[in-house]
């Protein structure tokens, strides 16, 4: 592997697994590099590449961020507008799950829709241009027992007063190469993002929860066939959403039937399948997978500190707060209902406008007479 290689929004991430014990530092990011959203997703030691936007290498801020997708991205431009001068730690893979993200039509300002890691590259510029200094690791722990909030990332401590987590929530996937391959040339995990991509074609939902009827249901309104596949003959779904699929001439549902292997070279042309009882493989024509078996948050960090739910979810109180003073959340972290990127940017900007409230309020920062929103 190179050690340069192409980053969102122009940026360049050097993963030459740097461990010397200070601030990641890097040169400014290039202009106009070229984006390669057709490459497999590159595989980073763990703590993730070393790279940091072109400011200061600080460890100690008003306001650190944790997570770079629309939620933690948006609240960084509104925190650096109001002179914050937030860190963001931006994870091994940032940008979120746009990234694995083609086309993006559904967010407001593209009429003719732009590509996902596009977007959070135009994010990520507009914070940064405003003083956000962005590294890309992930933390290792956290002590949340007292201001300044301490964090740890690839041996480095970061210190903040307050602290806004939006590290967000991964799509669970079924583990094939060939899944991983064709992710965005028509293999995804949200039928809201791109149901509409697949107007009177055949396509598949591997799910047995009330989210997979959900989408399954959902997507019947471009699709002209969708197949329920799942890998037991009974489902966690309720049983008032299994007979509205069963009810619904557009729907085939499938049981002992798991994925073994997604076909197609540029894009989705069928599956191959198996019975999980006897064996027997069989291939089905498709043009789309959509992979509903939930989503996981990514909370490992914090569940000693902060409240979380019965699907491990974080709890938020009054809006954006946590359940410890000067820790805000925003984004797919605590929301698995809507999991949309402008739900996560208006997240992004409550828990940046509470976070700059709050530390007015303990006298960390002057009250802005002016407005920087």
């Amino acid at each position: 592997m190179s050690k340069q290689t192409p980053a969102f929004g122009g940026l360049s991430i050097d993963f030459s697994g740097d461990t010397a014990p200070a601030a990641p530092f890097a040169p400014a990011p290039l202009p106009e590099m070229a984006i390669d959203f057709g490459a497999a997703p590159v595989a980073t030691a763990p703590g993730g590449p070393s790279f940091v936007s072109a400011h200061e290498g600080r460890t100690e801020s008003k306001l650190i961020i944790v997570g770079s997708g629309p939620a933690g991205l948006t609240a960084a431009i509104y925190a650096a507008r109001a002179n914050l001068e937030p860190i963001v730690l931006a994870g091994s893979t940032p940008g979120g799950q746009l990234m694995l993200t083609s086309d993006v039509e559904n967010y407001p300002g593209f009429p003719d829709g732009i590509q996902g890691p596009d977007l959070m590259g135009l994010f990520r510029a507009q914070a940064e241009r405003f003083g956000t200094q962005v590294v890309d690791v992930d933390i290792d722990r956290v002590d949340l027992s007292q201001r300044p909030f301490r964090l740890w990332a690839r041996g480095i401590e970061y210190k903040a007063q307050a602290l806004i987590v939006a590290t967000g929530a991964s799509a669970m996937w079924l583990g094939l190469d060939s899944e991983t391959r064709l992710r965005g040339r028509g293999v995804s995990a949200c039928a809201t993002c791109d149901g509409f991509f697949f107007r009177d074609k055949e396509i598949a939902v591997v799910g047995g929860g009330d989210t997979a009827f959900e989408e399954a249901s959902y997507l019947t309104r471009f699709a002209s066939k969708v197949h329920m596949l799942h890998r037991r003959d009974e489902f966690r779904a309720s049983r008032i959403m299994v007979e509205r699929a069963r009810m619904n001439p557009k729907i085939e549902i499938h049981t002992n039937t798991g994925v073994e292997e997604v076909l197609g070279d540029e894009k989705v042309t069928g599956l191959r399948l198996k019975d999980t009882e006897t064996g027997k493989e069989r291939e089905m024509t498709a043009d789309g997978l959509f992979i509903a078996i939930g989503h996981r948050p990514n909370t490992e960090a914090f569940r000693d500190w902060l409240e979380v739910d019965v699907k491990g979810y974080l709890v938020v109180r009054d809006k954006t707060n946590s359940d410890i003073e000067g820790v805000f959340i925003a984004g797919d972290v605590h929301d698995h209902r809507y999991r949309q990127a402008v739900t996560a940017a208006g997240d992004g900007c409550m828990a940046a406008i509470d976070a700059e409230r709050w530390l007015e309020s303990q006298g960390i920062t002057e009250a802005n007479t002016l407005t920087a929103w």
